[in-house]
């Protein structure tokens, strides 16, 4: 497909990136199309009826989540990468992978979604439409994620969820046609709450400062009911839009609040400049700093000042030593890219990973064929151990990791940013699958 073709199929800003799918060289040999009797459904049989799959991405490549966007689609690309060349950590995770999903070679469009629900919807519609992408991901916003969830319950393509830390992306806005792999508000706060309250003790104050949408308040929530149980109580919240400019105002709340911790579920450049802002203003001075739902590259971008704070998070590349996978994917990403793989990253390559191997054993792109297998709740690899996902909500069952930062004295290369504190298996901080109101939708 031509770079004129493919941006008279997307809008003006949609599109940012294509590739012609030929990452690493290798070219996949002609497979006929399926001849199985499955009715067509969604983009399927169509979008796999000659040698190739297409992929539909949506990440943010503007706006405050464009950094961690990068990150997660470096973390496909690889992924991609990786499947087409038949690569052996590719085949550790999904072992009947030989080169491609199903023989079929992946290509792939990238769509910039600006953090923007609607322009993710709009990029992802074409590229089913146009592309016939047999699978859409994407994500970083969890508004961004609960709308492509919709869309891909209307078209029946699957969506495999990208970054999203709201409860309601596998709670209450959930869908047959959409998985998620990471972590996300009630197991990061039943992950890290336990941590604080021994740290910091019982009946303590607490400050949220938080955005306002979808992801913001769950976590928010989340953080208060299970602090609550330690007798701790909430003094403020101060709930801010996406994207804003300056924060004085609220933190000049939180300063006078009589707080005795801020929790700030900031996330992306607005986690950066709201850290960098309540340093400014001595609110660092007065109390703790915690990171509920760590921010890549908020430990290097705010200049250290995530030393001795505490952070949950999906991944940190510390753990190869503990898990064999970790380490062979952080080798391929650092020598493809030149540095250290986020949890953006990880999220991405893993949850791709995870869709070709529920493809090869499903023996089919058939979406409720692969929807099922999903079901199965089998236990597989990942890159922090074995995982599974749950039938009833399509959330993956996964440990959470609390790390500290580290002080700079004791960082033994410039991105050894933190001490992984614990490890903490995934199953002990799930919610009850209908908790927050889960109620997947039809197969057909």
């Amino acid at each position: 497909m031509t770079d004129d073709l493919i941006r008279r199929h997307l809008s003006r800003r949609g599109l940012l990136q294509t590739t012609a799918g030929l990452i690493g060289g290798s070219m996949l040999p002609t497979m006929p199309a399926f001849a199985d009797d499955k009715p067509a459904i969604g983009s399927y049989p169509a979008g796999v009826s000659g040698s190739t799959a297409f992929i539909g991405i949506s990440v943010p490549r503007t706006g405050t989540y464009a950094v961690q966007g990068e990150d997660e689609l470096k973390g496909y690309q690889l992924a991609i990468e990786h499947i087409n060349e038949g690569h052996e950590l590719i085949k550790k995770i999904s072992p009947k992978t030989s080169k491609g999903v199903l023989g079929k070679e992946l290509k792939f469009g990238v769509a910039d979604s600006a953090a923007k629900p609607n322009e993710a919807v709009q990029a992802q519609q074409r590229f089913i439409s146009e592309n016939k992408a047999i699978m859409i991901t994407g994500g970083t916003s969890s508004a961004v994620a609960v709308a492509l969830n919709k869309l891909a319950q209307r078209e029946h393509v699957l969506f495999v969820c990208g970054i999203s830390g709201s409860n309601d992306t596998t709670g209450k806005d959930c869908v047959r046609y959409g998985v998620r792999q990471n972590f996300f508000g009630q197991t990061a706060a039943a992950a890290i709450g336990p941590v604080m309250v021994r740290e910091f003790g019982k009946g303590k104050k607490a400050a949220y400062l938080t955005p306002d949408y979808t992801y913001g308040h769950t976590v928010t929530k989340s953080m208060q009911d299970f602090l609550a149980t330690a007798g701790w109580t909430t003094v403020t919240n101060q709930v801010a839009p996406l994207g804003a400019p300056d924060y004085s105002s609220y933190l000049l709340n939180v300063a006078n609040s009589g707080a005795d911790v801020l929790i700030n579920v900031n996330w992306g450049h607005d986690a950066v400049l709201s850290t960098q802002q309540a340093k400014q203003f001595g609110v660092l001075d007065k109390m703790k700093l915690v990171v509920p739902y760590q921010v890549p590259f908020i430990a290097r971008d705010t200049g250290g000042l995530m030393q001795g704070v505490y952070a949950a998070t999906d991944y940190w590349w510390t753990i190869e030593d503990k898990f064999p996978l970790a380490k062979m994917f952080n080798e391929a990403f650092e020598k493809k890219y030149g540095y250290k793989p986020e949890w953006g990253a990880e999220n991405a390559y893993v949850s791709f990973a995870h869709w070709a191997r529920m493809c090869e054993e499903a023996g089919s792109f058939n979406p409720p064929d692969v929807i099922k297998t999903y079901e199965k709740g089998e236990t597989i690899p990942s890159l922090v151990g074995d995982v599974h996902y749950r039938p009833e909500d399509h959330q993956c069952v996964r440990p959470v990791i609390i790390v500290k930062g580290k002080q700079q004295k004791d960082m033994k290369n410039k991105e050894d940013w933190y001490d992984v504190v614990e490890i903490v298996p995934g199953e002990g901080l799930m919610q009850k699958p209908d908790a927050f109101g889960c109620h997947l939708g039809d197969y057909t």
